[in-house]
């Protein structure tokens, strides 16, 4: 019963509010990259349209059906990604594996509010929800500029 509790414990408030707060769920008209990532043990998917000028994001549109957790890292993704680099989101989506895998530092600012899924760790079969929202952006990013080299 105790790790049912906890997993009550884990949706707390926060989470929710994030969850039910996710930015920039309007799809770009003609974006330069889209990519659909998909959690196989859960079924979360995060859509993300991508605008790219001079190496950094200019317009970022997210479509999240995904459990709350998937969505608050979402929610915290979608708020922080404008004017980010490739490195940058790289270095947080690292981050935030090595938080959820290693107890890791926090994601460097403006994600550090993934903060509040540290209590995720326990639950290994939600990483994958959790990390999406990131890792279409970095495929998405990396799609874009590989259009931009071509």
């Amino acid at each position: 019963m105790s790790g049912e509790n906890d997993l009550i414990k884990l949706y707390s408030g926060q989470i929710l509010n994030l969850a039910a707060a996710i930015p920039h769920t309007e799809r770009l008209v003609d974006p330069d990259a889209t990519v659909k990532k998909r959690a196989p043990l859960c079924g979360s998917t995060v859509t993300v349209d991508l605008k790219i000028e001079d190496g950094r994001i200019v317009d970022f549109a997210q479509d999240v059906k995904a459990c709350a957790l998937g969505q608050a890292s979402a929610s915290v993704v979608g708020s922080g990604v404008i004017g980010r680099t490739h490195a940058e989101i790289e270095t947080a989506r690292a981050a935030l594996k090595a938080m959820l895998k290693d107890d890791g530092p926090t994601p460097p600012a403006p994600f550090d509010g993934l903060e509040v899924l540290r209590p995720a760790r326990d639950y290994k079969n939600r990483h994958a929800s959790i990390l999406l929202a990131f890792d279409a952006t970095a495929e998405a990013f990396e799609q874009a500029d590989q259009a931009n080299c071509a």
